[in-house]
């Protein structure tokens, strides 16, 4: 199965054109939240596009620092409600390991359910500190790079921008049917699949990274390979 990516070439090699992209953050349809509770009727009722740049667009943001806690859930419950067992519990939600973001979305309604119960009353924040729930559009634009061979890759590795490696390495699980990343799904349909590059691929666990740090990670894991044309 093809992707936009990936043509045949005349000689019938596939090729791999490399994409860039950049997002468009804009209200995701449902009002703030000041409460807890209101936190979790929202969860409850917003798109899954919201749902999904809460947790994975938001690396793509300049403005988004927390080193500790990587979805915005997470960070409004720490910073904001100052409530460091729920940050906590939010925190450590990976959404790659859920079978789809509608499951991610019930654990995470699950996980403030068993707070509120917890409590002995609803905590609130002022207005301008309200979790505010976005979503984005995604531009995506060509680069003129294109790969024909698995030594391509990784020579080509260090000069793609992080934006490049986040539409590829990451938004890419939304689009294959595999839910894995593009190069991945590029390189196991070669007539010889390179083995070892693949396994290195398969084995980044890229959610706790930072898009910089994912990079560096992608150019060690696959510099010292020695990979068959």
């Amino acid at each position: 199965m093809e992707n936009n990516h990936i043509s045949h070439q005349p000689d019938g090699a596939l090729s791999f054109k490399v994409k860039d992209c950049t997002i468009i953050t804009r209200m995701g349809g449902v009002d703030p939240a000041i409460t807890l509770r209101e936190l979790r009727e929202r969860v409850k009722i917003c798109t899954i596009d919201s749902i999904y740049h809460h947790f994975c667009e938001l690396v793509m943001r300049p403005t988004f620092d927390d080193p500790e806690f990587r979805n915005d859930f997470a960070v409004w419950a720490s910073r904001n409600l100052r409530d460091r067992t729920l940050a906590e519990r939010l925190g450590v939600l990976n959404p790659y390991s859920f079978s789809d973001f509608e499951a991610l979305r019930e654990r995470l309604i699950e996980i403030i359910d068993i707070r509120l119960t917890e409590i002995h009353f609803i905590p609130s924040v002022p207005l301008d500190e309200a979790f505010m729930f976005l979503r984005s559009a995604t531009a995506i634009f060509d680069t003129g790079m294109e790969l024909t061979s698995t030594q391509d890759f990784i020579e080509c590795l260090p000069s793609l921008s992080r934006n490049s490696i986040f539409y590829h390495f990451i938004d890419a699980r939304r689009r294959t049917p595999e839910k894995i990343d593009d190069f991945t799904f590029w390189l196991q349909m070669m007539p010889e699949p390179p083995e070892e590059l693949l396994w290195a691929l398969r084995h980044i666990d890229f959610y706790y990274m930072s898009l910089s740090e994912l990079k560096e990670t992608l150019v060690q894991s696959t510099c010292n390979l020695s990979v068959g044309e």
